[in-house]
């Protein structure tokens, strides 16, 4: 049966939704509150730097397999690029040491055997000792069920699940990182090639998406912000936006896929994280040297992450709270010298551009992670998307993409 399914969002995970329904043959109609599609997961030009940049740096893995099918079913898997292995270079600034993590393809972890693609000084009971963060629940802090120090962890465990979790690795739920370490380090090296969306997050993940979903009939419409929900008999009727009603079809869906507050303030009642942490993104216009990889991980260092892209240089500072109100410039330059570092370069500071964004995630401890909802709602045609929701997974890409696809099932079973 052909229905027609609006969704409220226009971020990755409603377009995700949007697109496994398109798929479908369902009427897809996507309605976004601001005057921009993709959220969080966006590229647009940036005037201080003369660049496009994005709005954020992210990280996909060879192993996401939501994301990587999304990108496949609108044609732009193409786009996301990486190395042929699972190879990740490290630089600690603290005392210079270099070194790069080569995993092994397959799922039984030969690489911690391999004193060469290990991290240095340590050893392979080091990496058996992570074990109880496969098993433990999401009600339990990662401080009490590892030990949070020693080389391992400096110079592995905490960047990994920094970035991940967004938050610092000992406060954060320990079912979470888990996952993560499942995902990741346990999956083997076929599921852990990095990719980067080098054209741009827009050009491999947002516009495909949009075209995708419009040549098969449906529609993309920003400056569309909903206002109300008015429900009858268990069901969503009507869609009230600021410049307009929508009447639902008895057979209609909706799928919200908004912010967690904006979700709370729409549905009574509904469950939803309150405390959120943030993410500080720099750009640089610079040209990276030949020799420097398209992703360093840095240890010592206020940079956690380097992005070398055609003409920038990106910076990622995961739980950012500490830097929101750091002096732009002050902040500029401060970064700029670790970049120098890790780059092996000396320049003066060159264009520059900061992206702070203050609310980029839920935060993934115990308790907040007990409030996210599932898919689906009381209303028999409203279902939930976003990586807020309960995706077993923290504030990812992939996780944004399987709340969509959730979301998007749910409907498909009506």
């Amino acid at each position: 049966m052909t229905r027609t399914v609006h969704i409220i969002g226009a971020g990755i995970s409603g377009l995700s939704a949007g697109v496994r329904l398109a798929k479908a043959g369902h009427a897809v109609h996507v309605h976004e509150a601001t005057q921009q599609v993709g959220g969080r997961c966006r590229s647009y030009f940036d005037g201080a730097t003369g660049l496009t940049i994005d709005n954020g740096n992210h990280l996909l893995l060879s192993g996401n397999r939501h994301a990587l099918a999304y990108a496949r079913t609108i044609g732009s898997e193409a786009g996301l690029l990486g190395p042929a292995k699972a190879e990740f270079p490290f630089v600690d600034l603290r005392d210079g040491r270099q070194w790069t993590l080569r995993l092994n393809d397959g799922r039984l972890p030969l690489w911690v055997f391999d004193k060469a693609s290990r991290v240095p000084d340590t050893r392979p009971r080091d990496y058996f000792a992570l074990a109880p963060l496969v098993f433990a629940s999401t009600g339990r802090r990662v401080g009490d069920t590892i030990t949070c120090k020693g080389t391992l962890y400096d110079r592995l465990v905490q960047p990994l699940l920094l970035a991940a979790l967004n938050i610092d690795p000992p406060q954060g739920s320990a079912g979470l990182a888990g996952a993560i370490v499942r995902e990741t380090l346990l999956a083997g090296g076929k599921a852990c090639r990095p990719l980067v969306a080098q054209g741009g997050l827009s050009s491999v993940l947002i516009d495909p998406a949009i075209a995708f979903i419009e040549a098969r009939g449906g529609s993309v419409r920003t400056g569309r912000e909903l206002r109300e929900l008015t429900r009858d008999g268990g069901k969503v009727t009507v869609l009230k936006f600021i410049d307009g009603e929508i009447a639902l079809g008895a057979d209609d869906a909706v799928v919200l896929a908004v912010p967690a507050r904006a979700a709370a303030a729409l549905v009574p009642g509904l469950s939803a994280p309150t405390r959120f942490r943030a993410i500080v993104n720099l750009h640089f216009r610079y040209d990276p040297p030949a020799e420097l990889p398209p992703l360093v991980g840095v240890v010592g260092s206020v940079v956690e992450w380097l992005f070398a892209f055609p003409q920038r240089l990106s910076v990622t500072v995961s739980d950012g709270e500490r830097l929101i109100d750091t002096p732009r410039e002050e902040l500029a330059r401060a970064v700029w010298a670790d970049v120098c570092k890790v780059a092996r370069i000396e320049a003066n500071l060159p264009p520059w551009q900061i992206v702070r964004e203050r609310r980029a995630t839920f935060e993934a401890t115990p308790e907040q992670h007990a409030m996210r909802p599932g898919a689906s709602t009381s209303w028999t045609n409203l279902f939930l998307a976003g990586d807020w929701t309960d995706t077993g997974l923290p504030a990812t890409i992939e996780g944004s993409v399987r709340s969509g696809d959730r979301a998007a099932d749910h409907v498909l079973r009506m």
